[in-house]
């Protein structure tokens, strides 16, 4: 706020003028302060007559010596009232300067920077080289837990293992309405918890976006500090403009989170099931349901006898090469690695992720997988691992199964049983299949006749064809 000092308004060319003035008016004329201070005249001017010497309603001084004193006080008032214009032109030019100049000290290094803490800081930094204060924090609205966190905080009382709002109602105000305050006698404001940080004035702004208000910014002083609507519209500039960055930060910080999410559990679970779990909103359910799958079921021979002579670190060395190679030819075909069961793999093809030609990715798959075992450039693996590959086809139950604490996302069904019997009768490099996998896909690969074989749970033996590749 602009005040204008009577005795800095006379200055000594001033000073010079009003004494000719009174010298011509002939009367005892003196002139004082708002507190009565003698400033110019003379002592002996009368006291009974006064009169003001006013600017925008308050008195700043007064003239007194009679009826002559009072062109004087009006001279003065005018005086002051120029006085004022141009302080305040000065004034509004220096807040325009200090906007434009937070803009430029910031814009640039904010935009750059997607980490949440270092834009945070530098928003604080700004503030707090902008407006009087020894307290400033970024509080950021947790849409999960509903509570305001402190991101980032200058002050000699804060404390990340003590991270105590003393002012969260009158910011949660803010976040709610959307509306900055001013507090210049906090201590008296029912929304603040009394504590050790001894603030007496905080100015509050609001971080908005196009759309929705995602946390505030703080500036306090522990001293007798006014704040104006000058520091107000400062904060309120330098707010709007680190909003959209401390945005963009946040949602760069929930994407790094959401592939180191989705990676690890890649790792245990099929890509497809992943993606269902990121995309899902609330619970994730991937509920049970009747559908028509192909299942591929995959099996070393032989593996407990090869490999007894070795070293356990060397069989599971062996084992995560070998399955490397598997598991990326079945996502190549679309697949879903269902599981692992020690040296065996199970793969279904139409689940959770629909498929126009369940069979034909699945027996395309398992050609790919007896091919890549020999072209594996470990040529133990190469010349030691023999699989057989068993497929079937058709109706099974497929979803999430198992208690609230672990679930498996699977199969169950008939048609998963032959698929496992089909493999636990393939020899090494073979890969038979069922009448419903050959009676889609006869026109796509080339087959023999294998058999009728008896499957446990089922009336009639299946007909079973090997796939020639």
């Amino acid at each position: 706020m602009v005040k204008i000092s009577l005795r800095k308004l006379i200055d000594k060319e001033v000073s010079s003028i009003l004494n000719d003035i009174i010298d011509a008016i002939g009367t005892p004329i003196s002139i004082h302060d708002a507190g009565g201070s003698f400033l110019i005249g003379y002592d002996t001017a009368d006291e009974a007559d006064r009169y003001p010497v006013e600017l925008s309603g308050n008195v700043i001084g007064w003239v007194r010596g009679g009826k002559k004193a009072n062109p004087v006080a009006t001279l003065l008032s005018y005086l002051a009232s120029k006085e004022f214009e141009k302080k305040a032109i000065a004034r509004e030019t220096l807040d325009r300067y200090k906007e434009i100049n937070i803009l430029y000290n910031i814009s640039e290094r904010i935009s750059a920077s997607l980490d949440l803490k270092e834009v945070a800081r530098l928003v604080i930094d700004e503030a707090s080289r902008s407006i009087e204060g020894n307290s400033a924090s970024v509080m950021l609205l947790n849409e999960e837990t509903g509570t305001l966190e402190i991101v980032s905080a200058l002050s000699k009382e804060y404390d990340e293992d003590n991270t105590v709002i003393r002012y969260e109602d009158i910011a949660r105000t803010v976040l709610r309405n959307g509306r900055a305050v001013i507090v210049n006698d906090i201590s008296d404001d029912p929304r603040y918890a009394k504590g050790a940080d001894n603030s007496t004035s905080l100015i509050c702004v609001p971080l908005k976006t196009k759309d929705r208000v995602i946390g505030v910014i703080n500036i306090s002083s522990g001293d007798q500090t006014d704040y104006a609507a000058a520091d107000l519209k400062l904060l309120s500039t330098l707010a709007s403009h680190a909003a959209s960055a401390i945005e963009n930060a946040v949602l760069h910080e929930k994407r790094i989170k959401e592939e180191r999410i989705k990676s690890n559990l890649e790792r245990y679970v099929a890509s497809q099931v992943v993606k269902a779990i990121m995309d899902a909103k609330g619970d994730i359910s991937l509920k049970s349901e009747k559908r028509n799958i192909a299942i591929l079921f995959s099996d070393i021979r032989n593996f407990t006898s090869t490999c007894e002579s070795l070293a356990p670190e060397e069989i599971v060395g062996y084992l995560n090469e070998y399955f490397t190679h598997m598991v990326e030819v079945i996502f190549s075909h679309e697949g879903t690695v269902n599981k692992f069961v020690g040296d065996m793999i199970v793969a279904l093809f139409g689940a959770p992720s629909r498929l126009a030609d369940n069979e034909r990715q699945a027996i395309e798959a398992a050609i790919e997988m007896q091919e890549r075992i020999r072209s594996i450039p470990n040529t133990w693996i190469k010349n030691n691992f023999d699989t057989g590959i068993g497929i079937n086809s058709g109706e099974v139950v497929v979803g999430n199964i198992g208690s609230p604490r672990h679930m498996d996302y699977t199969a169950i069904g008939d048609e998963v049983n032959v698929a496992s019997r089909l493999q636990s009768i393939a020899k090494g490099g073979q890969i038979l299949v069922s009448r419903s996998v050959y009676d889609v896909t006869y026109n796509t690969f080339r087959f023999r006749g294998f058999g009728r074989v008896k499957v446990k749970g089922k009336k009639r033996p299946v007909e079973v064809f090997e796939v020639i590749y």
